[in-house]
């Protein structure tokens, strides 16, 4: 039996990290957690991300939501291949390619607290039923606040822990490595939490920033 194509369109979107790209899609490409996969033996999983390593200038691949956000390595301009990338990643998702292979579950932070991302197992993010009052709001104020921003640019933040007065966080996506971060995170999430939870945050630091 044939299979039915299904039509997607997609466009490019710079980020503030001038190394990532997001291709956006005109259709949802995964539910529930962000995929990060940072060299082709960990993209197993998701044939997408498995074939766009064949592209040599592809350093990480980052999943979420509508998007894919590509970061390339420094040896060619983004204006070089951005039309063959967004032509690749719409012809292998019209022909009904999957993105993530159901015969090879990929383990995300929320199916193993333990492991925060695909590339990241050294990060561990907390269980959610463990947090006290003061994480709660301070994740609360993430999702609510910053989360939204930081997917608009290519990237997902998310809540690691909260010790003496320092909030930390992991930055996924454009945002991690990216040479605003540091800026965004001292100018703008850490002057809300500061308004919001006056005397109880004094820093913010990225785990992998």
């Amino acid at each position: 039996m044939e299979t039915t194509k299904v039509p997607y369109s997609i466009y490019a979107e710079s980020t503030p990290n001038p190394s990532v790209m997001k291709f956006v899609a005109n259709k949802l490409l995964i539910e529930g957690n962000a995929l990060e996969f940072r060299n082709i033996e960990e993209a197993r999983p998701s044939p997408l991300a498995y074939q766009l390593f064949h592209f040599p200038f592809i350093r990480e691949v980052f999943i979420s939501g509508n998007f894919v956000a590509l970061t390339k390595f420094d040896v060619i301009d983004w204006e070089e291949v951005t039309a063959e990338l967004r032509e690749f990643i719409r012809d292998h998702l019209t022909e009904g390619k999957a993105v993530i292979d159901p015969q090879m579950p990929v383990e995300t932070a929320a199916e193993n607290e333990e492991v925060a991302a695909v590339g990241s197992p050294s990060v561990e993010l907390p269980d959610p039923e463990s947090l006290g009052e003061v994480e709660r709001r301070i994740v609360d104020l993430l999702d609510e606040y910053v989360s939204p921003a930081v997917a608009s640019d290519g990237g997902q933040i998310s809540f690691v822990g909260y010790e003496e007065k320092t909030v930390k966080v992991l930055l996924q996506g454009a945002c991690n490595g990216c040479p605003s971060s540091t800026a965004t995170l001292q100018q703008g999430i850490k002057n809300l939490l500061q308004k919001m939870l006056p005397t109880l945050v004094d820093e913010v630091e990225a785990v992998n920033g």
